[in-house]
């Protein structure tokens, strides 16, 4: 392949920034500037001769705009392959003139979804049509056509226009760029479209499952240090998170942070009373509620303060100045809430090593897939949330809770979610009091809750984010005080483990759903 040299240039963009530049590049270089609309107003305001699309095609834009550029003298002139006779005998037939170059940004859809999620007309109007059609056009013909979708590429290319010509080598870069550039906008659009039409209990998963997720933030390394890595943000995610949020202090996030900010910020969204949850290696060391973002604090940090030595702290609420002195008290890495009082970010000013995450409002992420990579696939599942039937479990034992007890099992069941299974949760009041995650037996998991306890956990109830499979795990917790448990249900000895609970006067309830958290 040989060199372009750029005689005819078409322009159409939203985003206007560097296009003035750009386009009195190409002129000075002797291209002929082609234009559309609003771009060419920008254009002609520079000073810059600009002949309109309209004068191409011999058609005005109609139809608001929907239809300006999808005509077969613009795609005939980015198609036609500059070396094949018949083509240009067929152009010069019917009028057509060669385009060497265009530079073409989209409408902003993931914006406009972002900026207004509840306005469907308008979200509708930013799905652009001409525009990936051209992009394509010019992206198949790359041996003949020049194709910029980023302003970042117009100088590097017009310094090679100015150099003689564009390069083989750089037309095929621009064209591959191209096209996973509209790749990404048909996905973001086909993503929206699908949650549009449902993704509820039985919503179908698609066919072919399109992804565009934009790289936001790169990372010093992964897991270890010997990994490379980066944040890519989901442009279909509206509810405040940590990939969103503003960090407002602190030394660069790594991947870790990121993974345990997520955690802390889901778990105290699944409150509307204050709450805040300490985070290690994404479990709760310790969580809580409280009549303000203070005493919250005070409690997780109490449940198991030596966990909590170099953790998360996430907080549903602002962080007020008294809330920030019970942070400052220990090494943290990290804290993630919606806002922080002027008090607040006085006191950790001090701390510049304190990554210090903000996030607006709180809201719980409404719907969506969940995504788990494997090697040769990806697993893809609904988010697990909990029901509203779960708030009111059924009792199965002699013994009914008693109200105090109800509180505390609702509050320890919500924790036990966001738990690594096998997952057991120990809980006095709405705090916790111990955890045992991630172990390969429940037994075994509810042996280190007890082992992990600050103090007794006599009176205490305990949630199991899954049936117990023998009555062994109630026994372990009976000795150890615990007066009612909540959990699932549905093992073949469920009838043996309600026996155990009887015997040791405990009252027992099941929800009827588990939440096993891989």
């Amino acid at each position: 392949m040989k060199q372009v040299a750029v005689k005819r240039a078409l322009v159409s963009v939203f985003d206007k920034q560097d296009i003035v530049g750009l386009a009195r590049g190409l002129r000075d270089a002797g291209a002929e500037i082609i234009s559309t609309g609003g771009t060419a107003r920008a254009l002609t305001e520079a000073g810059l001769p600009v002949r309109e699309v309209a004068d191409l095609t011999g058609y005005p834009e109609m139809m608001d705009g929907r239809v300006k550029t999808l005509h077969p003298r613009v795609h005939g002139g980015l198609l036609a392959v500059r070396d094949n006779a018949a083509h240009l005998r067929e152009a010069r037939a019917h009028g057509i003139e060669m385009i060497d170059l265009v530079a073409i940004n989209l409408y902003p859809f993931g914006r406009t979804l972002r900026d207004h999620p509840d306005d469907r007309e308008r979200i509708i109007e930013m799905i652009d049509i001409g525009g990936p059609a051209m992009i394509r056009s010019a992206s198949k013909n790359f041996r003949d056509v020049v194709v910029l979708v980023d302003p970042r590429d117009y100088g590097p290319v017009l310094e090679q226009i100015r150099a003689g010509g564009v390069s083989p080598a750089t037309r095929v870069e621009l064209a591959a760029r191209a096209f996973a550039h509209t790749a990404a906008y048909d996905a973001i659009i086909s993503g929206y479209l699908s949650r549009q039409a449902g993704t509820g209990a039985g919503a179908q998963l698609p066919e072919v499952l399109s992804l565009a997720f934009e790289r936001s933030l790169q990372l010093r390394y992964g897991e270890n240090p010997h990994q490379t890595a980066a944040l890519y943000a989901d442009p279909l995610e509206q509810a405040p998170c940590a990939v969103t949020a503003t960090q407002l202090q602190g030394k660069e996030l790594s991947f870790n942070n990121i993974l345990d900010l997520d955690a802390a910020w889901g778990l105290v969204c699944d409150f509307k009373a204050p709450a805040c949850a300490v985070i290690k290696h994404t479990n709760p060391a310790g969580a809580a509620l409280g009549s303000d973002a203070a005493e919250a604090c005070r409690s997780a940090l109490s449940a198991d303060r030596l966990s909590a030595f170099g953790g998360i702290v996430g907080f549903n609420r602002t962080v007020s100045g008294e809330a920030a002195r019970e942070v400052a008290s220990l090494f943290l890495e990290a804290v993630i809430a919606p806002d922080y009082a002027p008090e607040a970010l006085e006191i950790l000013k001090p701390k510049s090593g304190l990554r210090l995450m903000k996030t607006g409002e709180v809201a719980s992420p409404a719907g969506g897939w969940d995504y788990k990579r494997v090697v040769g696939g990806l697993l893809v599942q609904q988010r697990d949330g909990i029901d509203p039937s779960e708030s009111s479990p059924r009792c199965v034992t002699r013994r009914a809770p008693e109200a105090q007890e109800i509180e505390s099992l609702v509050f320890a069941w919500t924790i036990a979610r966001h738990v690594k299974s096998n997952a057991i949760v120990f809980a006095r009041g709405v705090a916790t009091a111990a955890v045992g995650a991630g172990q390969m037996s429940r037994v075994d998991a509810v042996k280190i809750g007890i082992a992990k306890a600050a103090g007794s956990l006599r009176g205490c109830v305990l949630a199991s984010d899954a049936f117990f499979p023998f009555r062994d795990g109630v026994d372990e917790a009976a000795r150890a005080g615990v007066t009612a448990i909540i959990q699932p249900g549905g093992s073949v000895k469920d009838q043996e483990v309600i026996a155990a609970a009887d015997e040791h006067q405990m009252a027992m309830v099941f929800t009827g759903r588990r939440h096993f958290k891989h």
